[in-house]
């Protein structure tokens, strides 16, 4: 696709060696740094437990963030919508959209922490019932409804907000989709953005491709039209300007990555038995840790592999010291998000235009300047005559 604009989604992975505060302090510097990189968005996650993914709540972070970025959209990556009462949840975004002027985004789905779910009661078999019990309402809320509605896990007798949304008809939504077809249904029925994670391998990609077909499917038939340009698709990535040096960058996080995925986490990011954890992400299609070079070709297989997507999300790993995570983001956004963004055509094609004529541009302005110089010796002859 042209266009295709930039994101992050930001857990955030912390190792359990850090100081939370400074981590936090870090998070909040990263989407400074990426609003000035003119990144297009940042996806800022809910978790409760397990330790290494230490925001609770993305509306709170959102509210800071805005204020010390300008440009750079903010979103909810994800809200789970089991953990909250959707009239209050609702509310509270829309405070959120009011904040930011706008710049606020609304990303749900069911929660991906098993733990979560049951340190408050919940049935992780119940978690996408319930994501579409309160989805269908905040729809119905944001909309402008009064609702009347009866759960099993809330009630809300003549709900309606307070206020209308900032952004009008309301405010951006992606419902996230990762293994489970749920996430895709729910944002076809509703006609929202897709949020797709869970690898990019080609197993994967295929699996994306497949819940893109369901999204579409289910758009159609509750009348919305199904773009591609609202469709996110998460992957891991790390780059430096030698693939040596973007190898020896990751040697300082990544198995502290990998590890919690495979002790904590739902889903491993690499099997058990791997050994090394650096080829299985390269050979697997798993993660580009590589040049800007290596980026581009990482995303145009992407590309390939999904039938085309909206956003390209990098899932913020923390695998490189902060130096070379920031150095990362800029390679990215130096030399890779202008390839797929249509930005530097025009300037190739005015400088090959200028190349090409050289001889004949220079060689007009030099007559023009020996015309000048040949006028002014006329006009002083004259001047002594």
């Amino acid at each position: 696709m042209t266009n295709l604009r930039s994101g992050v989604f930001l857990a955030p992975f912390h190792d359990l060696k850090e100081n939370p505060i400074l981590a936090l302090e870090r998070d909040m510097e990263l989407l400074q740094h990426l609003d000035a990189l003119n990144y297009n968005e940042a996806w800022i996650g809910e978790h409760h437990s397990g330790g290494f993914e230490i925001i609770s709540s993305p509306e709170v972070f959102i509210a800071a963030a805005a204020e010390r970025t300008r440009h750079i959209r903010l979103g909810t990556g994800v809200v789970s919508l089991p953990y909250h009462n959707p009239f209050i949840l609702a509310d509270r975004m829309v405070q959120l959209d009011y904040q930011t002027r706008g710049r606020a985004m609304f990303g749900v789905g069911p929660g991906s922490l098993v733990h979560d779910a049951k340190k408050i009661g919940i049935v992780p078999a119940d978690q996408r019932r319930m994501m579409n019990e309160s989805l269908d309402v905040i729809i119905e809320l944001m909309d402008g409804a009064t609702v009347n509605r009866k759960s099993d896990w809330f009630t809300l007798d003549d709900a309606r907000l307070q206020l209308p949304p900032y952004t009008r008809p309301r405010m951006e939504m992606a419902v996230a989709a990762a293994r489970s077809p749920a996430g895709a249904l729910a944002a076809g029925r509703h006609g929202l953005g897709m949020l797709s994670i869970g690898g990019t391998s080609d197993d994967a990609l295929t699996h994306h491709a497949n819940n893109w077909g369901l999204y579409a499917e289910q758009a159609k038939l509750h009348g919305h039209v199904p773009d591609r340009k609202n469709w996110r698709l998460v992957t891991l990535m790390h780059i430096a300007e030698t693939r040596e040096k973007a190898r020896e960058n990751v040697k300082h996080g990544l198995d502290a990555f990998c590890d919690y995925f495979r002790d904590v986490a739902t889903f491993p990011i690499v099997p058990g038995d791997i050994t090394d954890r650096y080829e299985y992400m390269i050979n697997s299609g798993a993660a580009c840790i590589g040049t800007p070079d290596d980026a581009i070709a990482f995303i145009q297989r992407l590309q390939k592999g999904s039938g085309g997507f909206g956003v390209i999300m990098e899932l913020a790993q923390n695998w490189a010291d902060w130096a070379e995570t920031k150095r990362h983001y800029e390679l990215m956004a130096r030399y890779v998000h202008p390839h797929f963004q249509s930005s530097r055509e025009w300037r190739t094609d005015s400088y090959a235009y200028a190349r090409d004529h050289h001889d004949e541009f220079t060689g007009q302005s030099g007559a023009a300047v020996q015309a000048e110089i040949d006028r002014m010796a006329a006009l002083k002859r004259a001047a002594g005559n």
